[in-house]
């Protein structure tokens, strides 16, 4: 669906993008995260065919940017943080405009418009004036405006910037159903959004990619396995022989603290609940049960720390 190559993006001296390459698959969502100045923006911009590369080739379901730019752009949907709205309108009456702009035959538009209109949830105010919408639902016209025309490759930046917890929710469930119809390429800044919402993360740092896959490939761990991390009131001993009789236990890190031990448990399939009811039935004295620090947050670390030396 979507292959870079060999990817760089100057402004002036500075090499914003640097000799990026990957490809991505059809009917995936993927994350694209960065510390900021990483030159996500920029890549976003380039694919999108808002600023042509200084060098290297983008293609998009086999369409070149430098040899079919019109062509090309018609492959793509591109969201940006703010949606570019006339607030004066009604909902459906902004979508039809963006509809002709994009050539779409009137035809076409009438029978695509509530499909859209119930993909975006946005049943029940498709004829309010959009300057009366919610923040979040400002988004959701923003997103219909991006698919009316049936892109191959749709591309969100921020799409859940500002929303409240309700509205993240529901924007999720927003785009993974986007992913079942074409391929969406997300940025964020939120990585438990990136987590839960996208199938692959493409991290970029200084301009290049510093990690491609899933986070499970990250964290080197099989699908089967559970990551825990666990705090009981008592000694290390008594935790380790209460853990070394469940057989689904893969591998256990302790950390002992001033009365009580912490353990980040490597668990076979997803066995959290069997964890806490042995270890209750063992004595142990539960303070904290929790998801372990995940890879990817660590990962990001990892280059905060690099960028701060």
């Amino acid at each position: 669906m979507i292959e870079v190559e060999h990817l760089s993006r100057y402004y002036g001296q500075h090499r914003a993008v640097d000799d990026v390459s990957f490809k991505i698959g059809d009917n995936t969502v993927v994350g694209f995260v960065g510390l900021n100045g990483a030159g996500k923006t920029t890549t976003l911009k380039v694919i999108a065919g808002l600023l042509p590369p200084s060098a290297g080739t983008v293609r998009v379901d086999g369409v070149d940017m430098a040899t079919a730019p019109e062509s090309f752009r018609k492959q793509i949907g591109f969201l940006p943080e703010t949606p570019p709205l006339y607030t004066e309108q009604t909902v459906t009456d902004f979508l039809r405009f963006v509809g002709s702009l994009r050539g779409v035959s009137p035809k076409d538009l009438e029978e695509r418009l509530p499909g859209v209109i119930q993909r975006c949830q946005l049943s029940g105010r498709e004829h309010w004036v959009i300057d009366e919408l919610s923040h979040g639902y400002r988004k959701r016209v923003g997103i219909a405006a991006t698919i009316l025309h049936k892109p191959k490759l749709v591309i969100l930046d921020e799409p859940i910037s500002g929303l409240d917890p309700e509205q993240i929710s529901e924007m999720r469930s927003v785009i993974r159903d986007l992913g079942r119809e074409c391929t969406v390429l997300v940025s964020s800044h939120i990585l438990s959004e990136v987590q839960q919402t996208c199938d692959r993360v493409l991290m970029l740092h200084r301009g290049k990619i510093a990690y491609e896959g899933t986070e499970r490939d990250m964290e080197g761990r099989p699908d089967s396995s559970t990551l825990v991390r666990i705090a009981v009131r008592g000694e290390q001993g008594a935790l380790q022989a209460a853990l070394k009789s469940l057989d689904y236990v893969r591998e256990a890190q302790f950390t002992a603290l001033d009365g009580s031990v912490e353990a980040v448990i490597e668990l076979d399939g997803d066995r959290r609940e069997d964890l806490v009811a042995a270890l209750v039935m063992a004595g142990q004295r539960l303070r904290r049960v929790e998801d372990a620090h995940d890879a990817l947050e660590q990962k990001f670390l990892e280059l905060s720390r690099e960028g701060a030396a």
